[in-house]
């Protein structure tokens, strides 16, 4: 018996099969939530307090009620030493996946224009 795996059963292994379910998007709340305030301990406050916000603003992004404005990505970026355009892209993604999955039968159903010929 062999002990070596053929690369076309190893491309198996990792291709999604039909019973495997897709992610939910990402919102960007959870992000901030789970990978800047839970790791380092800030409450929504704290952040409302450093960004100049009202604190209801992060509590509602963190509890994904509401998403994140360029205005309120300019002040992460800066509080929390990433780009502004890391916190928009978070949300263009998550608004682009959710819309997708609402209404990805009537995007199918328009035809693309032709190419023109140059």
């Amino acid at each position: 018996m062999s002990d070596t795996i053929s690369i076309t059963t190893l491309r198996q292994a990792f291709e999604v099969g039909e019973d495997v379910g897709r992610l939910a998007p990402l919102h960007p709340g959870e992000f901030l939530r789970e990978e800047f305030m839970v790791p380092l301990k800030l409450s929504a406050g704290a952040v409302a307090k450093a960004l100049g916000l009202p604190r209801s603003r992060i509590e509602r992004i963190v509890k994904e009620e509401i998403g994140i404005s360029t205005d309120t990505a300019l002040r992460l970026a800066r509080y929390f030493g990433t780009s502004h355009q890391f916190w928009l892209n978070l949300q263009a993604d998550f608004e682009s996946e959710t819309l997708l999955s609402e209404i990805g039968p009537e995007l199918a159903r328009i035809e693309p224009l032709p190419a023109v010929a140059a």
